[in-house]
């Protein structure tokens, strides 16, 4: 059997379509900010996805949906990644795309160094200088008199920070737990969460009005989780993680297609800094994973 025909093309294929819903999604929601309350379009983001994700699993899964044997850890995840969300949403709104996808992209490195504090994980001197370089691809990126530099950088460093330990929470609980069962509590949480924050903010006529760009932002951000959640049912960590990095090529274009803005000279560097050391990152991975076989 060809490659192309392969289990893990398929992943590849997933997951290349999840970094671009995910660039999508970025893209959507810095416009739709503009236009509806914040806090609703961030609350119907996860009743969508809790909505979607109970209609297409529940018939398959039935009760099992809802068993989990980890239901505090369930709720720290939600919690998490709805901190995740929010900080992308309010950062969005000040940050150009592409930028502000490379920062993020540091999460996947800040994960292997929280890992390594909490879980106690060996971390070879080879990750800490690729996770070094990362982090002065970031400051070519927000370096003051560039672009970025601002007070709204706090929000793409507060979603590494949160984002890692939701990376570090998931990998304790991918032994353990059903993916769809995790991505259903996912949007269950955050939704329960937001609605009695959201109520402050709501408003009927910009959800009558614009509400395509609602269903546009929860459509995204669940297509690119669920496509995620396949991709790695079909191949491992090692072979995907190298192709995540294509999120911020799309997050780039899209920033230039939408909005007219084109990264400086230093700040593509920085972006190309970022994207060399998470791939050099996940190379590393499989080359340890090798060994390990061996």
């Amino acid at each position: 059997m060809s490659f192309w025909k392969s289990r893990q093309a398929g992943g590849i294929f997933l997951i290349i379509l999840a970094t671009l819903a995910f660039a999508l999604g970025d893209t959507v929601t810095k416009h739709a900010t503009q236009l509806v309350p914040l806090l609703m379009l961030l609350w119907f983001r996860y009743a969508f996805q809790a909505l979607v994700t109970f209609t297409l699993r529940f018939p398959v899964q039935k009760a099992r949906l809802f068993a989990t044997p980890n239901p505090r850890f369930q709720m720290l995840r939600g919690v998490l990644l709805l901190v995740t969300s929010a900080c992308g949403f309010y950062g969005l709104q000040y940050l150009p795309v592409g930028e502000f996808t490379a920062m993020v992209m540091l999460s996947p490195m800040a994960a292997v160094a929280m890992a390594a504090w909490s879980l106690k994980n060996h971390v070879s001197p080879r990750r800490w200088v690729l996770m070094s370089l990362g982090l002065l691809g970031v400051l070519l990126v927000v370096r003051p008199g560039g672009q970025v530099f601002g007070w709204a950088v706090l929000f793409p460093v507060v979603l590494v920070i949160a984002y890692a330990w939701f990376q570090v929470l998931t990998s304790r609980l991918s032994g353990d737990e059903n993916p769809y069962t995790t991505h259903f509590y996912t949007g269950l949480v955050g939704a329960l969460v937001m609605t009695p924050i959201m109520l402050f903010s709501w408003d009927s006529a910009a959800l009558l009005s614009y509400w395509y760009w609602f269903v546009m932002v929860g459509f995204l951000a669940t297509f690119g989780h669920l496509m995620l959640i396949r991709a790695f049912n079909r191949a491992n960590a090692v072979v995907l993680t190298p192709y995540l990095y294509m999120q911020i090529a799309f997050a780039t274009v899209l920033g230039w297609l939408v909005f007219r803005h084109v990264p400086d000279g230093l700040a593509w560097a920085g972006i190309a800094v970022i994207a060399a050391s998470g791939v050099g990152n996940a190379m590393l991975s499989a080359r340890e994973a090798a060994g390990l076989r061996q």
